[in-house]
């Protein structure tokens, strides 16, 4: 039975992303150790909450000597099973997913489009580094390369019957760009990145944020002439 699936993405493994960020760049500042309170205070949460994550992905260390940063990097790039190839396939070539094909990060984390699909004949036609197959090929190329997770860049007229072609072909992981829910199985995992939404959320805090110094500014005008 299919049923709406909306981002399975956990603040916890949210924070481990931020986490790598922070220890990244204290390595970059010549850093070998850091401590719980010290990664703490570079990722804005408590050290309680860095310990409470680490145990949750048992990512283990020397809590009075601190951590060593690279054996923490080490131990949650293994949570992302950097260690292995990913091959990936990208459905629509519009703006979004032509950018998306050509963003080298992904080839840095191991994480390798092998193959892109859209409608278009004339995009299938045009020579790219990554080929443009017709849907036609899906399976083909999805079997072929053991593909088990793809990327949905395509209108939301037409995601949710491509979200069907890719879970009938074996796909288990979905990133979708359409700004729909797609109904997948239990058994597969989809996560919605919808941009319009990412940005009128920062919209939202920023004027959120003016009010707030905007009655500050009241306040201490009318302090001012008390």
């Amino acid at each position: 039975m299919k049923k709406f699936t909306k981002t399975l993405i956990k603040n916890s493994l949210r924070r481990i992303f931020l986490y790598r960020a922070c220890l990244n760049r204290l390595k970059m500042m010549g850093m070998e150790k850091v401590f719980s309170y010290t990664l703490a205070m570079e990722a804005g949460v408590s050290p309680d909450q860095v310990r409470k994550d680490f145990s949750e992905f048992n990512i283990k260390g020397n809590k009075r000597g601190g951590y060593n940063i690279d054996e923490l990097l080490e131990k949650m790039e293994n949570i992302f099973y950097k260690n292995r190839e990913h091959n990936i396939v990208l459905v629509g070539m519009g703006n979004l997913g032509l950018a998306l094909s050509k963003y080298s990060r992904f080839l840095q984390r191991n994480m390798n489009i092998v193959a892109t699909f859209d409608i278009d004949p004339f995009k299938q036609k045009a020579r790219t580094e990554i080929p443009v197959y017709g849907m036609d090929r899906l399976k083909e190329i999805i079997q072929r390369f053991k593909v088990k997770v793809a990327i949905i860049a395509v209108p939301e007229i037409s995601a949710q019957q491509v979200c069907d072609d890719l879970v009938k072909a074996g796909v288990k992981g979905i990133v979708n760009f359409a700004p729909v829910l797609l109904k997948t199985p239990p058994n597969v995992i989809v996560n919605n990145v919808n941009l319009c939404d990412e940005l009128e959320s920062v919209i939202y805090y920023v004027h959120h944020q003016l009010k707030i110094e905007g009655l500050k500014n009241i306040e201490l005008l009318y302090g001012d002439m008390k």
